[in-house]
């Protein structure tokens, strides 16, 4: 990668490599990782826009991009109101299928991304796991799925889970299509691996990831355990 200049890039990190045998040789593939974070919901139970609010000095989204930006090759934000955004620095993403919910995001999550492999998080996970994610991104190579996706006690994570990109797309734009509004209502249409309660746990020892902040209280309660 030399003469490239990405070392000097403050969200350089060594792409993910998969190596496939052919005969007697091995072919290096590059599969570089864009992370999308969805931000500017209505945050109503928050009372402000929770992705803006200060966590601990700082915008938590400003936290969630700082988590994650190692195993980052691209780190964009989806949001409608671009203005509020703009102190990121990041390229910024309005939703191209206006009015179509979580579904509708994560399209525009897939389809704003310039690389093959897609780690789609909420803006208001402040312990969102970049170990995690990179661990999805390898299970997603290794076994030759289409998304790799926790499954919690709450149910799936698809705001914390690793989608490619080619195959994704066209599956999540055929469901808006047809009218559907469930977020994983296309899976049956690729190829799901479904990491499991221990396996998580290998990843996110504290179990905190998918954690939500949606009230004050909530938001309190995460800053006490972030300082702990």
């Amino acid at each position: 990668m030399g003469g490239c200049g990405c070392a000097a890039h403050p969200h350089f990190r060594a792409s993910i490599i998969f190596f496939v045998i052919h005969q007697s040789s091995s072919l290096i593939i590059l599969q570089m990782l864009t992370v999308c974070i969805q931000a500017g919901g209505e945050s109503s139970r928050m009372g402000e826009d929770k992705a803006l609010k200060t966590f601990l000095g700082r915008p938590l989204i400003q936290r969630v991009v700082e988590r994650l930006s190692s195993v980052a090759d691209e780190m964009i934000v989806t949001t409608n109101r671009p203005g509020d955004y703009a102190f990121l620095k990041l390229p910024l993403f309005s939703d191209l299928r206006p009015g179509r919910g979580a579904l509708g995001g994560l399209y525009t999550a897939l389809a704003s991304a310039k690389h093959p492999l897609v780690a789609v998080v909420a803006c208001d996970m402040p312990f969102a796991s970049a170990t995690l994610l990179e661990a999805a991104s390898s299970l997603l190579l290794e076994k030759e799925v289409d998304v790799v996706i926790p499954r919690s006690d709450e149910g799936y994570e698809p705001l914390h889970a690793v989608y490619r990109r080619a195959t994704c797309l066209p599956a999540i734009e055929a469901a808006i299509n047809a009218d559907q509004w469930k977020v994983v209502s296309w899976f049956p249409q690729v190829k799901v691996n479904t990491l499991t309660s221990d396996e998580i746990k290998r990843y996110d020892l504290l179990g905190l990831a998918f954690w939500n902040v949606n009230t004050p209280e909530e938001f309190a309660e995460a800053e006490k355990i972030a300082q702990s």
